[in-house]
């Protein structure tokens, strides 16, 4: 998980951008009008029975229930098969939290769903702001370009990510479940809270996951060895500590500084 400089301070101003969007969006004739226009202009222009089905079926891939399960198989695989707990760890943080913060969104901004009559698959209440599908595949595209980074394959990623966020943002709008500023919102939400899990995980969570002695059974040592590594070896004077962990000789911690990288996770 790379760091970001000024992590807290860019996070709560696109929450902030992503909540104004939102109640303007939800209590003013500002927006409204504009976003029932284009909902309805997909839905007239573009309904067919197969892409009914289709959209259908991509809008399920990044339901709660989907969401659960691909994010348990994902980071299950990384633990137990690739015993990778670091990765495992902040990819699951990630996706988590980036898209579970759209319930903080949803509850302050209280917009009402599209109407009922126009929806394949009606939903009711208060919690159109933002969209939840679409911040999980946010969040989903986001921890997958943080694991290729660092490979040839990052811009095809990216580039992936990119798409696979379009389409299912389409999807809820498709079906009528979401407005287009829900979409977006989505995205400004799910990015300001992923900008907060990169600071509080160098900040705090990284240098203390040695404390966690379950992960240790699964290669914690061996992935901060070589996370280690990747940075261009130890600081001179500095001896490997337990867990990977950088230590001077006489068992001083060597200080990363509060701008530190990790590399790779």
């Amino acid at each position: 998980m790379p760091y970001v400089r000024h992590w807290l301070r860019n996070s709560l101003l696109l929450f902030a951008l992503a909540i104004s969007l939102g109640l303007v969006a939800a209590h003013t004739r500002l927006i409204q009008p504009h976003d029932l226009d284009l909902d309805r202009t997909i839905q007239t222009n573009t309904r067919t029975g197969w892409l009914n089905t289709l959209m259908e079926l991509v809008s399920y891939c990044a339901s709660p229930v989907a969401g659960v399960l691909i994010l348990g198989a994902w980071c299950g695989w990384l633990l137990f098969a690739r015993r990778r707990p670091v990765t495992a760890v902040s990819t699951f943080l990630v996706v988590a939290v980036g898209w579970n913060s759209t319930q903080i969104a949803k509850a302050i901004v209280a917009r009402d769903r599209p109407p009922r009559q126009f929806s394949l698959d009606p939903e009711i209440g208060s919690n159109s702001f933002p969209s939840g599908h679409t911040a999980f595949t946010v969040a989903a595209a986001v921890a997958t370009y943080f694991l290729f980074r660092n490979s040839r394959h990052r811009n095809t990623v990216a580039v992936c990510g990119v798409l696979a966020v379009l389409v299912v943002a389409f999807s809820r709008m498709y079906i009528g479940a979401h407005y287009p500023t829900d979409t977006f919102g989505s995205v400004l939400v799910a990015a300001s809270a992923i900008l907060f899990v990169t600071g509080v995980w160098h900040a705090w969570l990284l240098p203390r996951l040695d404390r966690l002695p379950l992960l240790n059974r699964f290669g914690l040592d061996e992935e901060l060895a070589e996370m280690e590594a990747a940075q261009g070896g130890y600081a001179a004077g500095a001896v490997p500590g337990p867990h990977g962990g950088r230590r001077r000789a006489g068992g001083a911690p060597v200080s990363g500084g509060r701008h530190r990288k990790h590399a790779g996770r």
